[in-house]
């Protein structure tokens, strides 16, 4: 505590805005680690004031902001972990809510012409009571620490519930990883393989026939997914009420298939309680109405590697899906040359309903879509036709709902900012909801699938009401029971409902 002490002195003299932030967090830990809470609370308080500080100063650095507040992540675990040791459930709440998708919000702030200076100076109470008001029924807000999982459950018409868990024989990561391969995803797939590896490679697409990939055997019993509900649900299953549930999920739990682990509640995901609040509380005109944007099987023959070969096959399931969502919405799916990336961002503001069906990147989500016919030189550069998630941010979107049918568009890096990928950068936009794929399926499958979800939709049902029928028809097929086929699509941001012209 004295080294901590003095270092402190030092960084004030010195004026090192950081240093402070640091040395403030290091004696919080140290009154912590002593018992004493109240003045763990004031160090931690004071660290996370001049981190946000730095924060602020970084203004429209996006990328920057997440980047530093994910590594001080720690100061603002500490003090919602500190604050539900003394017993404070609701201020702990929303501490770590104030400690969400920051740097979304800062965006949002500038998307949504919002003034958040009026919500930050809000007590905690007047805060949940806002976040209540606009939630469909219920909602459970997700943190982790280390290997203990804290839960708190909102409900309109109760009190907020206050519950942990651990998690036994390893980390979340751990389970997430056992999860996925009990489910067998990336074995197996008979499929177009919508992701942008072998361009990030720089190699060759020497992807073999269909015929002659290795199909490995998948369980279609539910109980692969057991061991994540038992985590994520079961210790609140008994204080979950209605068919609705808004989860602000944490850590690598951002990445589960929430969707697939119940089949009586529909299941969405949102980056944070106050995201939410904007999002949702956005004026009736904010967002278009009607219109479809249709995009599939983008032309990229001209993508070559060092020696001239194209890199990246073309996708004719892909463009099959898009024509077929056409036939349903009557509407001209933007497919081949026509598909590029300047088109698609001029048209996707003008529309109520995005839908792509391209290649994705593994590790961001982000898309492939065909060059620019205007552009530098005559082989594309990447910022020729690769949709990355600083062009999407620089748009301004109305759609209700974006499908994302490609290869990992549910995935980025995970951080304290939630998952930072293409889905993320969608919600900066504007978009109200958004649908995420967090791994590749049989493109026959996205297909049937696709075509269940969106007949669903144009019968008048909201986008969690849809993906929860889509659902259940796969779970009771025969040849399609297979988790990994239905359980990857996960609905992020508000439950939307379109509307379509008549037949």
């Amino acid at each position: 505590m004295d080294y901590h002490e003095h270092s402190l002195s030092i960084f004030k003299e010195i004026g090192d805005c950081l240093g402070e932030g640091i040395a403030w967090y290091s004696k919080g830990l140290d009154h912590e680690l002593l018992g004493s809470l109240s003045n763990a609370l004031s160090c931690y308080r004071l660290s996370i004031k001049h981190f946000d500080e730095i924060r602020h100063s970084l203004k429209s650095e996006d990328e920057l902001k997440v980047t530093f507040r994910d590594s001080y992540r720690v100061a603002y675990t500490a003090l919602w972990r500190t604050l539900l040791k003394n017993g404070e459930i609701e201020e702990a709440l929303y501490a770590a809510e104030k400690g969400r998708a920051q740097a979304l919000m800062d965006i949002l702030q500038d998307q949504y012409g919002i003034d958040f200076q009026s919500f930050s100076a809000l007590v905690p109470n007047q805060t949940l009571t806002a976040a209540l008001e606009l939630l469909p029924s219920q909602a459970v807000f997700v943190a982790l620490d280390k290997n203990k999982i804290t839960f708190w459950v909102l409900r309109k018409d109760s009190k907020i519930s206050f519950r942990q868990n651990e998690i036994a024989n390893g980390s979340a990561d751990l389970l997430m990883e056992t999860i996925l391969k009990g489910i067998g995803v990336g074995g197996g797939v008979r499929c177009e393989n919508r992701s942008l590896d072998p361009l990030r490679n720089d190699l060759s697409c020497s992807k073999k026939p269909i015929s002659e990939q290795a199909v490995l055997p998948s369980s279609s019993s539910v109980n692969s997914l057991q061991p994540l509900y038992e985590v994520l649900l079961g210790p609140i299953a008994d204080l979950l009420q209605g068919n609705e549930l808004v989860v602000v999920p944490d850590g690598p739990f951002c990445l589960a298939p929430y969707c697939a682990l119940s089949e009586s509640i529909r299941i969405r995901t949102i980056p944070s309680l106050t995201a939410f609040n904007v999002i949702v509380g956005a004026p009736d005109d904010f967002h278009n109405k009607t219109g479809a944007l249709l995009v599939g099987d983008p032309w990229l023959k001209e993508v070559t590697n060092k020696k001239g070969e194209p890199i990246l096959e073309q996708l004719p399931c892909a463009k099959l899906e898009v024509e077929m969502i056409g036939q349903l919405l009557q509407t001209t799916p933007l497919t081949g040359k026509s598909a590029t990336k300047a088109e698609v961002l001029k048209s996707m503001k003008s529309v109520a309903l995005v839908h792509i069906a391209a290649y994705g990147c593994q590790k961001t989500g982000e898309i492939a879509l065909a060059p620019n016919t205007e552009r530098k030189s005559q082989i594309p550069k990447e910022e020729d036709f690769i949709l990355k998630m600083s062009d999407v941010q620089k748009i301004s979107l109305r759609a209700r709902l974006v499908v994302l049918s490609c290869c990992h568009s549910g995935r980025g890096e995970v951080k304290s900012e939630g998952v930072v990928g293409i889905a993320r950068a969608f919600l900066c936009a504007g978009a109200r909801s958004v649908l995420v794929s967090l791994w590749a399926i049989d493109d026959k499958v996205t297909l049937l699938f696709m075509r269940s979800f969106y007949q669903h939709l144009v019968d008048g049902k909201s986008a969690s009401a849809a993906l929860q029928q889509a659902m259940k028809s796969f779970r009771e097929s025969k040849q399609y029971c297979a988790i990994k086929h239905w359980a990857p699509f996960v609905l992020v941001g508000d439950d939307v409902t379109l509307e379509f012209p008549k037949k």
